[in-house]
């Protein structure tokens, strides 16, 4: 039996990682906030993309009947989540389905603490 540690550090040495500083020099690319919904209700990276963990694969795979056109854009795609686990996870599946993804190193935690600008939801009423 594997871990959920020994399965993230398996997906991190079979992907791309970016790093804050990357992410913000780079203006093109596509950041895609993998959290679920009430974690980005909290905040999230301005300008990014919302697709759940549990929909990315059918979102991104173009004969899905799920599938979202900004996905067969050309990035470079990032994604990521609260600490990098679940992206790491979720970049591995991308690359084995033949998509070309990065994901942040440290997710949302390393993006604050690096002083990334944070966007709240306006209330809702």
């Amino acid at each position: 039996m594997k871990t959920a540690e020994q399965m993230v550090a398996e997906a991190r040495a079979r992907i791309e990682e970016w790093d804050v500083a990357r992410l913000r020099a780079t203006p093109d690319a596509v950041v895609v906030d993998i959290r679920d919904v009430r974690e980005r209700a909290k905040g999230h990276i301005p300008g990014s993309i919302h697709a759940p963990r549990g929909m990315l694969e059918f979102w991104w795979d173009p004969q899905s009947p799920y599938h979202r056109e900004v996905f067969a854009g050309d990035g470079p795609f990032v994604l990521h989540c609260a600490m990098g686990w679940r992206s790491a996870l979720a970049a591995a599946t991308l690359k084995e389905m033949g998509f070309e993804v990065a994901h942040l190193d440290g997710g949302m935690e390393a993006w604050i603490e690096a002083g990334g600008p944070v966007e709240t939801p306006a209330p809702k009423g």
